[in-house]
């Protein structure tokens, strides 16, 4: 289990929410306003049904029965008109707060090193970056919202009791602590039972997105009975932890509404005694009205355990996202000088380098390329020759040493104008689910289709892709499964061709190519 995964309400991380919706502070306090409008409607309904009763019903006077229920009307409409408000913008609110959370964490996660990604699970981060999001969306449209309205209500109706009869108010408080009690319990208990429903989420996400995108692994080495069993064992995991979840739910709300019967049974014994002994002739209406709030008083604590958890899950949640945007995983982009003209020397000056930092893949590497030259790099597998393309783009730092290109220092440069004069084709090319022309160009405006034609029949694959079904538009679905090994590589070859780049690097670029292409 995750142990730092957030309070069950955490003021810090409350804090960092907030920030989010300062561009929607109107909205937000509107929602504010329509929480503290249906508190005041939700306990002037009863206090009116009071005055029906004992004023207009048992004293009979028509026209006072009459203005009294259209009073009550308007209130009823009032109260509906601010829930249909609250709900939706609570819901808007919170939509547009992780809108805006999503698009920080993704442009965040765009400058991390691959070293990051080396070291995470696909499918953990895409729960974060989907699953947890929505979780903290609910924090503002299910969770803090409606516990505050909850609670404006419960002390309204409090002092209303207190006010009509404060013998009844007092029998009613007396069964508070106990549910206060039972709600604090299942508070905890749902907090520990959410955190491991999260952590389940994740791990069956991870399995599922590593299994489906090495299927063919899977099915070549008919692993499908062993990967069915891991998958049971998971996901049996996962329902265990929702059982959890549910076996405490099915113990406290049983328990809040015995004691609010409990609470209605006192109040009509107790008031039926008052009457009875005529120590208060119009109980009748106060009873009424006492049964609507003690309703007022002990749903929302019989529900506001269920938006407590509903705000722990947001607070798990918003702590994990927040953890990956506090990452400093970014390469340090500090260089200043922007090129368009490179020429193309590279020179590698005793670079030492380790994925790992008590394993250097590179001891003192030196070696140099002049413009012009093509230079092939061999050595056995695990020598490091994709290692030596990841440094010059510096998708990863190097331990020691200096790399330059034009004889400039490569951290001296500005990493986009670095990365934008170096092609890699690499051999495992990853296409994105687009159109051949889209996953070419990677929607760069500057470069157009005619330009990616013409470079097409330059380099002679204009006419394999023309015989595709839509020819440029043809659409290679996700990871260019549509195609061949070899008729990717000739696609990232291509794309290569079109940046026009400076310099041109092929890892094992044409392995699946046919000798003739």
């Amino acid at each position: 289990m995750d142990k730092d995964s957030g309070k069950a309400f955490d003021t810090r991380l409350f804090k960092r929410l907030l920030y989010y919706t300062r561009p929607y502070r109107l909205t937000f306090y509107g929602v504010a306003l329509a929480a503290i409008l249906l508190s005041a409607f939700a306990v002037i309904g009863p206090y009116i049904v009071r005055l029906i009763i004992d004023d207009a019903i048992i004293t009979p006077d028509a026209e006072k029965l009459l203005n009294l229920s259209l009073i009550m009307l308007g209130v009823l409409i009032a109260q509906v008109i601010s829930q249909l408000l609250f709900n939706y913008y609570a819901n808007w609110l919170g939509e547009s707060v992780i809108k805006d959370i999503r698009i920080r964490l993704f442009e965040h996660m765009l400058g991390f090193r691959m070293k990051y990604f080396d070291n995470s699970s696909l499918g953990v981060l895409v729960t974060r970056a989907v699953a947890d999001m929505q979780r903290i969306g609910e924090i503002f449209s299910q969770g803090f919202f409606v516990i505050v309205a909850d609670l404006l209500k419960m002390f309204a109706a409090a002092g209303m009791m207190l006010y009509l009869n404060w013998k009844l108010a007092l029998i009613v408080f007396a069964l508070l602590p106990i549910i206060l009690y039972a709600t604090r319990l299942f508070q905890k208990a749902m907090k520990v039972a959410f955190i491991d429903v999260r952590a389940e989420v994740s791990n069956l996400n991870s399995f599922v997105q590593e299994r489906l995108t090495g299927m063919k692994i899977v099915q070549l080495f008919t692993r499908e009975k062993i990967e069915s069993e891991n998958f049971r064992t998971i996901n049996e995991k996962h329902q265990n932890a929702w059982l959890k979840t549910v076996w405490y739910n099915s113990i406290f709300f049983p328990i809040a509404e015995i004691v609010t019967s409990v609470a209605v049974g006192l109040v009509v014994w107790y008031g039926g005694l008052q009457n009875v002994a005529n120590i208060s002739v119009d109980i009748a209406g106060t009873i009424f009205a006492f049964i609507m709030y003690i309703e007022i008083l002990f749903r929302p604590l019989r529900q506001i355990a269920d938006k407590f958890n509903t705000l722990q899950m947001g607070m798990v949640a918003a702590n994990r996202v927040f953890k990956i945007l506090d990452t400093q995983s970014n390469i340090q982009d500090v260089g200043t000088i922007v090129k368009d003209d490179v020429q193309g020397s590279i020179k590698f000056s005793n670079v030492h380098f380790g994925y790992l930092e008590d394993e250097e893949v590179l001891h003192g590497i030196n070696f140099e390329v002049n413009v012009g030259e093509t230079v092939a790099i061999v050595g056995a597998t695990g020598a490091g020759k994709s290692t030596i393309i990841n440094l010059l783009n510096r998708f990863y730092e190097i331990n020691s040493g200096q790399i330059f290109v034009d004889g400039i220092d490569i951290k001296d440069f500005k990493l986009a104008s670095l990365r934008s004069q170096i092609a890699v084709v690499l051999q495992d090319v990853f296409l994105f689910a687009d159109t051949i022309a889209n996953n070419i160009s990677l929607k760069d405006p500057s470069i157009t289709i005619e330009t990616i034609t013409n470079a097409a029949k330059q380099i002679g694959v204009d006419e394999f892709i023309t015989s595709l079904p839509g020819g440029y538009q043809y659409n290679v679905k996700e990871r260019g499964t549509m195609l061949s090994s070899g008729q990717r590589q000739l696609i990232a070859f291509l794309r290569a061709y079109v940046s026009n780049p400076s310099i041109l690097v092929l890892d094992e670029a044409t392995s699946s190519v046919d000798t003739y292409s």
